[in-house]
């Protein structure tokens, strides 16, 4: 349940990072106008090649998508606008940048509804007019097993829309709050932590408040699941950013060789006691501020028809 053999990627024709997140995504390449930016989407697109044949030869199945417009620059980040949850929901989100809402796409929606068991789709676009955001798993991380979504308060998500979301889901928020060393708020839960089936990994030194920092605690505790805690600089490097995923071996954690190399040796051994980590070169799309489990929209909807999944 908590590990997808199924992803949805946006192959880029016209990559860059946003103009319109630098100022709260502090990620984000700060020199965005002294980039080459027909080296940086050229690169940007031989890296989700490699990412999206690599996966698909440890058997996860991609379905992958092309932008070909210039008006979208972080589509390359799809579980932001939307989810695929094993009930069949498929949930639709609120979008802080305005130009990151031109990437929802009827094109993927109207495929996972064919090859895929969709009951329903819960539709939280709404938020935006009310200036209430919720970017899908960028904000929420989900442990699928106790229905619950940790999530990091941010203006990416507000919590009208994080409620909202829960009621119509039936998933209990684990809400808390995360600031780097200089008291900048951490923009998306997802390069603050990851939740595998064995592990919660993440970095608690960033939750500031001791009552809350000892709140996630317990309920990794309570969860089953080992604790592996990073530090703010490896945060720093994605080291956070990660996905599980099910492929022809078995289990395995996506990471970005960035935050491969940030890990270290006990927890590196602690983490491939159970599940081997596999590292992607992604430095290019890692300018916008996101890593691999950003590039990654997990599909966990029930299939229709197993011969149409491929």
């Amino acid at each position: 349940m908590q590990a997808p053999s199924i992803v949805v990627m946006v192959r880029p024709h016209h990559f860059s990072p946003n103009v319109e997140t630098a100022s709260d995504n502090a990620f984000q390449v700060s020199n965005i106008a002294d980039l080459d930016k027909n080296l940086v989407s050229s690169n940007a697109y031989k890296e989700v090649t490699q990412v999206a044949n690599k996966l698909a030869s440890l058997g996860v199945t991609v379905h992958l998508f092309e932008d070909k417009t210039g008006d979208t620059p972080d589509s390359v980040f799809p579980n932001n606008w939307f989810t695929a949850h094993p009930n069949g929901n498929l949930c639709l989100y609120p979008m802080y940048a305005k130009n990151r809402r031109l990437e929802r796409r009827n094109d993927i929606i109207e495929m996972l509804q064919e090859r895929y068991k969709v009951n329903s789709i819960v539709d939280l676009t709404g938020w935006e007019s009310r200036e209430e955001y919720l970017e899908g798993t960028g904000v929420m991380v989900f442990d699928y097993e106790q229905r619950a979504a940790y999530v990091s308060r941010s203006n990416r998500a507000t919590e009208r829309a994080l409620q909202d979301f829960c009621q119509k889901l039936n998933v209990r928020p684990v809400l808390f709050s995360a600031y780097d060393k200089s008291g900048v708020e951490v923009y998306h839960t997802n390069v603050l932590m990851c939740v595998t089936s064995d592990f919660v990994i993440i970095a608690d030194e960033m939750i500031k408040n001791d009552d809350e920092r000892q709140m996630i605690l317990d309920t990794i505790k309570k969860s089953g699941k080992k604790h592996v805690s990073l530090t703010e600089l490896q945060i720093s490097q994605f080291a956070g950013n990660m996905l599980e995923l099910s492929g022809n071996s078995g289990r395995f954690i996506a990471v970005s060789e960035t935050a491969y190399n940030a890990l270290n040796h006990t927890q590196m051994k602690i983490i491939t006691e159970k599940v081997p980590l596999i590292p992607f070169a992604i430095p290019t799309i890692e300018l916008a501020g996101g890593s691999i489990r950003c590039m990654l929209a997990g599909i966990h909807l029930p299939v229709k028809n197993a011969s149409k999944a491929g």
